[in-house]
């Protein structure tokens, strides 16, 4: 019996990220994905789709997944999960502060 499909919708704009999210969830029946590779597209696909879940990259090439993840926290509280190579301490406590459910 398959259980609900989660949909979940990664953000990340590096190629190799973007194959190893999809092969890991494809292998999950129950969740579906898309993907977004600009902050821009990720609002829009999260008003539209309103996904279960958001894997978002904090380094994106039209602005910073900090600015997408205060966005999408004024008009929802679907969980995020942050992904960011950025190893400095400033960067995490700005996106803790701009709502992230999960880190």
């Amino acid at each position: 019996m398959k259980g609900p499909s989660l949909r979940i919708l990664v953000v990340d704009d590096e190629p190799e990220i973007r194959r190893f999210l999809r092969a890991t969830l494809r292998a999950r029946p129950v969740s579906r994905s898309s993907r977004q590779t600009t902050g821009a597209g990720a609002l829009e696909m999260a008003a539209e789709s309103r996904p279960d879940l958001i894997i978002l990259d904090l380094g994106l090439p039209d602005m910073d997944g900090v600015e997408v993840t205060r966005r999408i926290r004024a008009r929802s509280q679907t969980p995020i999960i942050i992904l960011s190579v950025r190893n400095h301490e400033n960067d995490k406590i700005m996106a803790l502060d701009a709502g992230p459910m999960i880190i």
